[in-house]
C-alpha cells in the first residue's frame, strides 16, 4: 500500500522529504506545511508538491493517511494531539514530549482513538544495527560487559540564530535532548533499559539557556556499566559507540546522522573466533538507513509485514532517560530508572522562573 503524507513544517521536513521520495512505492508525499510558505515551496515544489501555511486545513483532508510532526520541540504533544483528534496516524520528531507525563498523555490518546504516533529515531537503522543484531541472534555476543558513546558534534552561534534554539521555552534543553538523545536510544535498543544515571552537565560552549556540554554515567539494568560524552564543541561531527561484548568488540562507524549506515568493525575476543564472526557478517544483506530505513520499517508495521518501528514506549523510554539525566544534574546524584508518577520532574525538568 501507498501511504498519503503530510509533513508539518520545512525544517528538518526537508530531510524527511528526501526519504519519501526514496520509498516511491510506500509513499506520496500530499503536502508539506509550514508557516512560512515560501520555505514549504523551496523544498517542495522542485517536486510539484502542493504547500499550505494553515495546519488545520491540512488534518482535515480526509486522503491523508499519516502527519509527520516536524515542528520546534515545544509544539510536539499538542501537534500529535490534533493528528489523532483527526484521525491520522502519526510521525513526530524527537523529542516526543516535553515530559513524561505528556509521553502517558500521548499513549493514552493513541490507545483511545486507536491511531499510531510513532517516534523518529533513525539511527536505529542501518547495516551496522543489523550485523550486531545478527551476531547477538547467533549467539556470538553473550553479554556486555561496557562501553562508551560519544556525541562530538559542533554547533556555532549561527545555528542558535533560530529564535527557539537554545532556550528552555522554545528547545526544552541542550545536547541531551536535541542531539545525544539518538545515541541514548540506539544504545537501550541494543542493550535494554537504563538502570540508573549520573550526570554532569555543563554550558561552555555558546551563550545559551541549555546545556551544551554533558558527561554520563550509565547503569544498564543488565548491569553494564556505559560512559557518553556529549560536547557541541568539537572542531567537527562524529558519533561513535563501542561496546565490550564477551565474544566480540564492536565499535561504530562515525558520521554523525546516519551512525548505522555503513559496516561496523567487529572484533573477536577468545574463545571466539573472528572466523566466526566474518561467517555471520557475511550473509547480513545490506540496509536501507537513516530515515529510509525508518520510514520503511514504519509502512511496514501499517502494511502489518512486520514491525521493527519505534514505538510510543520507545519515545517515552527516551524521555525518560533524558529526564533523569537532568534530574541527576539537578540534585548532583545518581537517578534511578524508570521513574514514578510522584517523581518532581515527571511533569517536566524546566527550570521554574520568577
Amino acid at each position: 500500500m501507498t501511504y498519503r503524507v503530510a509533513i508539518l513544517g520545512a525544517g528538518i521536513g526537508a530531510e524527511h522529504l528526501q526519504a519519501y521520495l526514496a520509498l516511491p512505492n510506500r509513499f506520496e508525499v500530499a503536502i508539506v506545511c509550514d508557516v512560512n510558505r515560501a520555505r514549504a515551496d523551496q523544498i517542495a515544489g522542485p517536486h510539484g508538491i502542493p504547500t499550505s501555511a494553515d495546519m488545520d486545513a491540512v488534518l482535515g483532508d480526509p486522503t491523508l493517511d499519516l502527519v509527520d510532526i516536524c515542528l520546534p520541540p515545544h509544539l510536539h504533544h499538542q501537534a500529535c494531539l490534533a493528528v489523532l483528534t483527526a484521525g491520522k496516524q502519526a510521525i513526530c520528531e524527537k523529542p516526543l514530549a516535553t515530559s513524561v507525563a505528556a509521553c502517558d498523555d500521548l499513549i493514552a490518546a493513541s490507545t483511545t482513538s486507536g491511531k499510531r504516533i510513532f517516534p523518529v529515531f533513525q539511527y536505529r537503522f542501518g547495516l551496522g544495527t543489523a550485523q550486531l543484531r545478527a551476531l547477538q541472534t547467533a549467539g556470538l555476543a553473550g553479554r556486555c560487559y561496557a562501553g562508551s558513546l560519544e556525541t562530538h558534534w559542533d554547533r556555532d552561534a549561527a545555528y542558535y540564530a533560530v529564535d527557539w534554539r537554545g532556550t528552555w521555552a522554545g528547545e526544552h534543553g541542550g545536547a541531551l535532548l536535541g542531539h545525544a538523545i539518538h545515541i541514548h536510544d540506539m544504545l537501550t535498543s541494543i542493550l535494554g533499559p537504563v538502570a540508573q544515571v549520573f550526570a554532569d552537565c555543563a554550558t561552555r560552549v555558546n551563550e545559551v539557556e541549555v546545556e551544551d556540554c554533558a558527561a554520563l554515567s550509565i547503569r544498564m539494568a543488565s548491569g553494564a556499566p556505559i560512559t557518553s560524552s556529549v560536547t557541541l564543541g568539537a572542531a567537527d561531527n562524529s558519533s561513535r559507540m563501542r561496546l565490550m561484548f564477551e565474544g566480540f568488540t564492536v565499535e561504530s562507524d562515525t558520521a554523525p546522522y546516519a551512525l548505522a549506515a555503513k559496516n561496523w568493525q567487529f572484533t573477536a575476543r577468545a574463545p571466539r573466533a573472528q572466523s566466526e564472526i566474518d561467517a555471520v557478517l557475511a550473509h547480513v544483506p545490506d540496509q536501507q538507513a537513516g530515515f529510509v530505513g525508518l520510514f520503511g520499517a514504519i509502512a511496514d508495521a501499517l502494511d502489518g509485514t512486520d514491525d521493527q518501528a519505534v514505538t510510543l514506549d520507545d519515545g517515552k523510554q527516551s524521555l525518560e532517560f533524558v529526564t533523569a539525566c537532568y534530574a541527576s544534574a539537578h540534585q548532583n546524584r545518581p537517578i534511578a530508572l524508570p521513574l514514578v508518577k510522584d517523581h518532581p520532574f515527571y511533569t517536566g525538568w524546566v527550570p521554574k522562573t520568577g
